[in-house]
Order: C-alpha cells, then sequence, then structure tokens
C-alpha cells in the first residue's frame, strides 16, 4: 500500500453542507492541495454530502454515508488510496478460501505461519494432498495457527465437497471476469455459503479481499473499529457500496498497525481524534 505524504496543506476549509458547518479539521487537512489524491477524496466527500439520507433501516442512524466517507478519507490520507487489488496474495479463489479459514480466530502473524506450514507440507495449492491427507498430519501442520482440529476438518471437508460438486479442486470460476462468465456478488455468495464452515464473514473476506467485490466484512479489525467510532450495530448497511472493498481494507490495515487505536495504545488514533471533532456520543 502506497506510503501517504506526511505533509498537509494549510488553511483548509471545506463545507459540510448538513447544517452549513465545518467538518474536521483533520478531514478538511486531507481534502485540502491540489495533489491528485486529495482531488479524488475532496470529490468523493462532495458525492457523499449530496447523497440521499434515505436509508432501508430508518431507526438506525450510525453509521451515515458522510461518516464512512470521511473516515475513508482520514484512512487514504494516512495510509494511501488502496487498489482493486489490495488484497489477498492468494489468486487463487480457493487459496483464499482456505486463507481465511485458516485466519479465523487468531493473530495475523499466526494464520500465517499456518499458512506457509501448511504450504510447505503438502505443496501450494496441491489441494488432491490435503484431501488425501490423515486428520493428524493436517492438523500438525496447521497447529501453530490455533484451532487446528476444527479448521482441519473444515478444510478438508470443503475440498472434497468443491471436488464432489465441480469435479476437480477449484473454485476459480468464480473469480471469472468475462460479461457471459461473471457471477454476481450474491451468486458468489451463495456458492460460497453453501460450503459447511464457510459463514457470511468468511464469504465476504473471500469476496473483498480475493475477488476485489465491494463487500464490507466486519472481522475483528472492523468490530473493534466500529466501536471506536460508535458505529453500532455492525449491521446498519450504511456504508456506501463504491466503499465497501476499499474501506474494509483500510480499517483492517489501520487496526494492525495502529498503536492509539488499540485498548492499552498510547499513542494517538486519526479515528479517535475524528470522533472526538464530531462530538459523537459513546
Amino acid at each position: 500500500m502506497p506510503k501517504a505524504s506526511k505533509q498537509t496543506p494549510s488553511g483548509a476549509s471545506f463545507s459540510n453542507k448538513r447544517g452549513g458547518t465545518k467538518i474536521g479539521t483533520a478531514v478538511a487537512a486531507a481534502v485540502a492541495g491540489t495533489s491528485a489524491r486529495a482531488k479524488q477524496l475532496r470529490g468523493a466527500l462532495e458525492v457523499a454530502e449530496n447523497s440521499s439520507p434515505d436509508s432501508p433501516f430508518p431507526t438506525i442512524f450510525r453509521p451515515t454515508a458522510v461518516e464512512a466517507q470521511e473516515v475513508y478519507t482520514l484512512l487514504c490520507a494516512a495510509h494511501g488510496i488502496p487498489s482493486a487489488q489490495a488484497a489477498f496474495d492468494e489468486p487463487d479463489v480457493l487459496e483464499g478460501l482456505i486463507s481465511t479459514i485458516l485466519s479465523q480466530s487468531t493473530s495475523g502473524p499466526n494464520s500465517s505461519r499456518a499458512k506457509a506450514r501448511l504450504d510447505a507440507t503438502f505443496g501450494r495449492n496441491n489441494f488432491s494432498a490435503i484431501a488425501r491427507a490423515s486428520p493428524d498430519d493436517l492438523i500438525e501442520a496447521i497447529r501453530c495457527g490455533g484451532l487446528a482440529k476444527k479448521k482441519a476438518t473444515t478444510i478438508q471437508t470443503l475440498i472434497s465437497a468443491i471436488h464432489e460438486r465441480h469435479g476437480s479442486y477449484s473454485l476459480q470460476f468464480l473469480a471469472a471476469t468475462r460479461e457471459d462468465q461473471r457471477r454476481t456478488d450474491a451468486e458468489i455468495t451463495r456458492e460460497l455459503l453453501s460450503y459447511k464452515g464457510v459463514g457470511p464473514k468468511t464469504a465476504a473476506c473471500v469476496l473483498s479481499l480475493c475477488l476485489g467485490r465491494e463487500a464490507f466484512a466486519v472481522d475483528t479489525h472492523v468490530w473493534r473499529l466500529s466501536k471506536v467510532l460508535g458505529w453500532v450495530p455492525e449491521s446498519a448497511d450504511r456504508v456506501r457500496t463504491q466503499l465497501k472493498h476499499a474501506l474494509h481494507v483500510l480499517l483492517m490495515h489501520h487496526g494492525r498497525t495502529c498503536n492509539g487505536c488499540k485498548k492499552d495504545g498510547t499513542a494517538d488514533c486519526i479515528l479517535r481524534k475524528y470522533r472526538r471533532e464530531r462530538s459523537v456520543d459513546s
């Protein structure tokens, strides 16, 4: 992810059209200036401010479309604008799905070690070898990632079910880009959820991080930072579709790298500062 510039223009002034008030100084600084990034963020924020207030969740206030856009602006200024390829290193859909399963209920480093051990033991993407492996061998290979017995069962059951249904150890048809072959997000989600052990969060992670679709998975970092921002309940679909992939990637990256937003962190956090500036009730 590109490194964001540390320089911020002075004298930033950007109108928030809800009541004619000014947006927070941090957001204003991020959108001020003549750089390509500032212009892009400024245009996106203007679109959000003019969005319709109508919502399928009329009794739920948080987050608004503008708030989602403002947080996106702040995180882009801090971490850079994520590309559509800001995702898993694995271009293989089944590999991405297995990586997501390995990441459940553990840290990033632990899940990466488990994936590396899995590849070293059976060969990268040698799904037939994993399917034929003894449960004990698979458990040992991914033990460092935690919940090894449960994850091993899920992975072997998943791989076998895919082979039985499609005749191969592959889900690459879900990544098809040709107009006559491209699946909708709903079709991909239905396929993924049809396999035992794959839930909505895992499916959303594959959609967003592996396939680059506009899905918003509420993982550990997103949930924790949503509480920091006061964005609860987390199920409220107030994040504009065009922001879901990028905002998910940015919140995940920020949660991993920002010391200030952690429970016992001592540094300042741009999201905590943003919430203070907006005077949001806890």
